[in-house]
């Protein structure tokens, strides 16, 4: 029942998530639409009244110039005011010497209507008004100019409202066909956004319960797919960090039981007189030998854990390599006495990196002590830039161990604790640099170790 409810709020979670996003388009869709609509609305208005004040112009000059063709000869305006009744339109014929409309076709009321107003006299005003009516109007002068004849074309406005409402109507099917086409695509889309994330979150959910091995892979694009491989790698990494952590805790328990049960078997031998005097005293030795052993261990974990959680613990300064190594070949001398290997160093006098020096004195000495230990008879350090490169002429480090080589208590057939290398690393990488191994072309292995310039 409880996995239900949580699968069912997951679900929630997602459709909400999914929801929103829908609700967001739609909402920008519908303001863009509404804005768009009122743009076109306010300007096919004006677009109507200047586009049917050209044709009425173009009519206007059309009858004007028959008009002097055909009548202007006769002299009368009689003569050619049935011609223009018998077109059919709303029109004066205007005497602006006499300020008289001499006749019209349209009806008495109008003709006060635009008097009273002034209309007729006002050659500025294009949109005329009588009553609840507004007309659309254009002024053509008669030839010649002198006689003041003027004829006056008019269309009202209702009739261009009338094509402006047809024309909305359609911009409305129009927007409403496409409000619905982007509101369907805006589904598909937030699904398409949303179905990624709602399988990451599965991962996500596995990662949690530590199911590393059942962790797959999501498809996605763009930022998503940024986030899917982040999550992939985290996962990867924690797996690899919780196996460390297990091979960690056996190998610590492997490496303190070993000297412990050495020390409690010649301490109990001791206590129960079981060996003679020559047998205690090596006892004792291998007891003390044991502890120092201990303590060695001991100490380099409590290193090692400090060097993990306390950035404190690192004090940066300008150092000079060659300083540098210098100090570790004083402190190898007597090891490369002992092994009788010849340490050959080539050094950039001017290099010059910035980190903790006593720590990463430490750092070096490990994986020099290292080197010398495993070598034949040979290891060259070599310092070029900010780049520091110790290698050695030993048998080198199998392929397997390689990848695991800088983990805790992982340690060749020579090793002693096996927290040398991780102890280095954690000293270079936190001091900013990277320490990587390799063969060596000496037929050992080689450690780089790369600082920022």
């Amino acid at each position: 029942m409880g996995i239900w409810v949580s699968a069912a709020r997951r679900r929630g979670i997602t459709m909400k998530l999914q929801s929103q996003l829908n609700l967001a388009f739609t909402a920008l869709l519908l303001v863009i639409l509404t804005v768009t609509g009122y743009v076109i609305y306010s300007m096919i208005m004006g677009m109507l009244i200047d586009n049917e004040k050209t044709e009425l112009k173009q009519k206007g000059e059309l009858l004007v110039q028959v008009i002097n063709e055909q009548y202007r000869a006769q002299g009368s305006i009689e003569d050619f005011s049935d011609f223009l009744e018998d077109q059919e339109l709303q029109l004066f014929l205007y005497d602006r010497v006499q300020n008289q409309v001499l006749m019209s076709t349209m009806p008495e009321q109008f003709v006060r209507g635009f008097s009273v107003n002034d209309y007729f006299a006002d050659n500025q005003e294009e949109l005329w008004e009588a009553g609840n009516s507004k007309f659309v109007t254009s002024r053509i002068l008669l030839y010649p100019e002198q006689t003041g004849l003027e004829l006056i074309l008019l269309t009202p406005l209702t009739d261009l409202q009338t094509v402006q409402q047809d024309f909305f109507r359609r911009l409305i099917i129009v927007f409403i066909v496409g409000a619905m086409a982007t509101v369907l695509l805006s589904y598909l889309l937030t699904n398409k956004l949303v179905t990624p994330l709602t399988k990451l979150k599965k991962q996500l959910k596995k990662i949690e319960n530590r199911k590393f091995d059942e962790v797959e892979r999501v498809k996605a694009t763009g930022e998503i797919k940024e986030v899917e491989q982040s999550v992939y790698d985290m996962a990867k990494e924690l797996e690899r960090f919780m196996k460390s952590q297990r091979t960690f805790f056996q190998n610590a328990s492997h490496e303190l039981k070993t000297p412990l049960m050495t020390i409690q078997g010649y301490a109990e031998g001791i206590r129960d007189n079981v060996f003679d005097e020559k047998d205690k005293e090596k006892g004792l030795e291998m007891m003390v030998t044991e502890v120092n052993r201990l303590k060695t261990i001991i100490n380099e974990m409590i290193l090692l854990a400090k060097l993990d959680s306390e950035q404190t613990e690192y004090q940066p300064v300008q150092i000079n390599v060659s300083e540098l190594i210098n100090q570790v070949l004083d402190r190898t001398l007597p090891l490369v006495g002992e092994k009788e290997v010849r340490l050959n160093h080539s050094i950039d006098q001017e290099s010059v990196i910035f980190a903790d020096q006593e720590k990463l004195l430490r750092a070096l000495l490990n994986v020099t002590f290292n080197a010398i230990r495993h070598a034949h008879s040979r290891v060259d350090i070599t310092v070029e830039g900010a780049t520091i490169v110790i290698e050695d002429d030993g048998e080198g480090i199998s392929k397997d161990l390689i990848p695991h080589i800088f983990h805790r208590f992982v340690k060749g057939k020579t090793g002693e604790t096996g927290l040398g290398l991780a102890i280095a690393r954690a000293i270079v990488e936190q001091s900013g640099g990277k320490i990587m191994v390799r063969d060596s072309d000496l037929g050992g292995a080689k450690f780089v170790i790369v600082f920022p310039e």
